[in-house]
């Protein structure tokens, strides 16, 4: 049976839809057209009354007789006159046609002659980076047309150019990172200093964008961010830069920021962190801010190397382990946690090896913070002791399953005196104040896209975590609470945010174990000054107790008496020769 052909309405009925929509829309232009006049006209007249209402209105009530007796009078001397009536209302015309015409100013098609003048000096200054001598047709030539190399651009109040597009030749070597850093160099002194700029290299498309970047808050305070255990704020960067964002409060307003989040714990590629900064730019903020949030979840451990106290309000507080500024208690704490490690280590294998889940006191995260270790560097030396740096290895190395993570934060010029482990194992790195290029690209391991400036706010830099981008920075204000100099309310959020003061019990004695197997006797553990003690009480002396060789260690390994859990933990012994055998 052959196929009846559809009707044609439906055929072709999309056709004539789009055939009479274009003839309406063209109507409609025409009608606009021939009307504009009285469109003008009538927009004239309700402009005039309206004038004329608001003019009686504003009359004392006093003074509207005599107003409307000139109007009336007005009026009939016009109504008298020859021809009067006509040319009153050819004069109303005329009044409404100007009041009612369209004053939106027509927006400038181009540059004035100053933004102008600044372009082509622009242009200028690329010419010998951008031009060869065998090019047939050069898009940069000396006297040449700038238009066709910046496509588009943008002024901001001032008059300085605050988005540019710049178009270049195939042959530039814009793979090579010192071509770049040239033109970057010369876009951002012609553009006007003092203002960060962020370039974006399209390769293949052969342009580049410059963009000015707007302030990072420096008014954010320390807070609780909504965050899950693991992750660390670290700062704020561009909202161009994360795909995520905080609620934050300031006073009573709230607001969505994007943040620097650095995660740790086990399935972290980056679980220790190394911050660099001149004196003053904020690393021992970064460090409260740090502690803050970690002692949230875990335990932390404290090195002040700095001795002026700006830690001294973590001092007894729970979950604070030990606070430590002279160079037999750092290195006590530091061979703890070497052993901690260990034990958490071994603790975790045998679980593993057991089948069983790995033990609950391995899980919770512990937190080694240390601000300038290099300065028990020196002390270690002139004392004839052994660097204390040299006893983060086991923590830096073996930390990450162990749910041990390191923070050091020390000045840029003290990096060479840092251990070789320290800056291998640092994969997370944040820089703060000042710095030059080639200071930035040899700490990040990459050079920012954005032009460093001089003046810098305290706790604003840039922050790199493993291999990722290089983000601007701007670390929430932390300040020491004990500082008369600090503000009230700076020193209120973080009181607030404080955990409450308690009281260690005494160093803890680890049981006797079996001598049957012929193990000597346990070493006694090593007493750690009472963080809350009070100036009455007598503060039991800190016995230093060298680092022990591994071949040599039959007994248990020493651990801090201000250790929070309730239990003791498991003692480490190392197998005797009568076991070996």
């Amino acid at each position: 049976m052959a196929r009846r052909p559809l009707p044609r309405i439906l055929s072709n009925g999309s056709a004539q839809l789009a055939r009479s929509r274009e003839l309406a829309r063209t109507a409609a232009d025409s009608a606009t057209d021939v009307l504009h006049p009285l469109i003008t006209i009538t927009r004239g007249l309700r402009r005039l009354a309206a004038a004329g209402r608001r003019r009686w209105t504003e009359t004392p009530k006093e003074r509207r007789g005599a107003l409307l007796f000139l109007v009336t009078s007005v009026v009939l001397v016009v109504a008298l006159v020859p021809y009067g009536p006509l040319l009153a209302v050819i004069t109303l015309m005329a009044a409404a046609a100007w009041q009612g015409r369209d004053r939106t100013a027509a927006a400038s098609d181009g540059p004035d002659e100053s933004q102008s003048q600044r372009l082509k000096s622009l242009y200028e200054a690329l010419v010998p980076h951008f031009s060869a001598a065998e090019d047939p047709e050069p898009l940069y030539s000396h006297g040449g047309a700038w238009d066709k190399a910046f496509p588009t651009y943008a002024f901001d109040g001032g008059g300085r150019i605050s988005q540019l597009v710049v178009r270049y030749p195939a042959y530039f070597t814009d793979g090579e990172a010192e071509a770049r850093a040239r033109i970057e160099h010369l876009l951002a002194a012609k553009s006007g200093r003092g203002r960060e700029y962020h370039f974006t290299w399209d390769e293949e498309g052969n342009q580049l964008t410059l963009g000015v970047l707007l302030p990072l808050p420096v008014d954010i305070t320390a807070q609780r961010f909504v965050t899950t255990p693991g992750e660390t704020v670290l700062g704020f960067t561009d909202p161009t830069q994360v795909q995520r964002t905080l609620p934050l409060t300031h006073g009573e307003r709230r607001r969505d920021v994007p943040p620097v989040v650095w995660r740790t714990g086990p399935r972290s590629t980056e679980p220790h962190l190394l911050a660099l900064g001149q004196p003053g730019s904020g690393t021992s903020t970064l460090l409260r801010s740090i502690a803050l949030q970690a002692l949230q979840h875990g335990d932390v451990v404290i090195i002040d190397g700095g001795g002026t106290g700006e830690y001294a309000c973590l001092t007894g507080r729970d979950g604070v382990l030990a606070v430590e500024a002279g160079l037999a208690g750092v290195t006590a704490s530091l061979e703890w946690a070497a052993t901690e490690t260990e034990r958490r280590l071994i603790a975790a294998n045998r679980a593993h090896q057991a089948g069983h889940p790995p033990p609950d006191d391995t899980k919770r995260p512990l937190w080694i913070l240390l601000d300038r270790p290099t300065a028990f560097t020196h002390l270690a030396a002139a004392d004839g002791r052994k660097d204390p740096q040299s006893l983060l290895q086991v923590p830096l190395r073996h930390g990450r399953p162990a749910n041990v993570t390191v923070v050091v934060a020390d000045q840029l010029d003290s990096m060479d005196a840092l251990s070789e482990p320290v800056r291998r194992h640092t994969r997370a790195r944040v820089v703060l104040g000042p710095a030059t290029a080639d200071q930035l690209e040899s700490v990040l391991g990459a050079p920012p896209h954005t032009t460093p400036i001089d003046q810098l706010p305290p706790g604003r830099g840039y922050a790199r975590l493993g291999t990722g981008p290089v983000h601007r920075l701007q670390v929430p204000a932390t300040p020491n609470p004990y500082d008369d100099a600090t503000p009230d309310a700076l020193c209120q959020a973080v009181l607030d945010l404080l955990p409450p003061r308690t009281t260690p019990a005494d160093g803890e004695t680890i049981p006797e174990q079996d001598q049957s197997a012929g193990e000597p006797e346990p070493v006694p553990t090593a007493g750690q000054p009472e963080p809350g003690a009070t100036a009455g009480e007598p503060e039991p002396v800190p016995v230093a107790v060298g680092p022990v060789a591994p071949e040599a260690n039959p007994g248990p390994v020493p651990v801090l008496g201000q250790d929070p859990r309730p239990h003791p933990a498991p003692v480490l012994t190392k197998p005797s020769e009568a076991d070996r055998s």
